[in-house]
């Protein structure tokens, strides 16, 4: 059956909103969920560099972010797509702490001739990249454990998302 002979049989509002709403051709609410991920962190990590309120650490530029990573980062503003992925990986599964960013950062970690294994990723980069989305009030403590979006984070991150659909769409036209 087609979708309006099933409005008629249901007689359910939610049908009729719908059938409506795809008549008035109005754009619906855009989310995270809603633009590709990578595109989404770049522009996250755009932002909030571009904001200049994210504290760096100092050491950021020595660092590796895992022990089974051989260098540090070559991109030198790896810490803002480290905190753009973060806040994203937030929306996505709240609550998170520490542990659950090592396990989703984590690889493996190749031991020459022996078997590899999976490693999780550093515990301070986790650590503070979370703190430094809470001094920007994008992210709050959770009485459960871990850390949650705020309302703010929520609504700011909904409209870098809207902004990027809307550039995909004009440029698909």
């Amino acid at each position: 059956r087609t979708l309006i002979s099933r409005a008629h049989t249901l007689r359910a509002p939610h049908a009729f909103r719908f059938l409506s709403f795809t008549s008035t051709g109005k754009m619906p609410s855009v989310g995270v969920k809603d633009v590709d991920q990578q595109a989404f962190v770049r522009a996250l990590s755009a932002f909030l560099k571009k904001s200049g309120k994210l504290k760096v650490p100092d050491w950021v530029d020595v660092v590796k972010t895992a022990i089974y990573k051989e260098l540090a980062p070559y991109d030198e503003d790896w810490f803002y797509t480290r905190c753009a992925s973060v806040a994203r990986h937030l929306y996505m599964r709240s609550p998170s702490g520490v542990k659950s960013m090592r396990k989703i950062y984590g690889g493996r970690y190749r031991r020459g001739v022996r078997p590899s294994h999976f490693c999780p990723a550093s515990a301070s980069v986790a650590r503070k990249a979370l703190q430094a989305l809470e001094q920007l009030k994008l992210v709050e403590q959770d009485p459960s454990g871990g850390r949650k979006l705020t309302s703010q984070g929520r609504k700011d991150l909904d409209r870098i998302a809207a902004q990027i659909k809307m550039k995909t769409s004009a440029s698909a036209k």
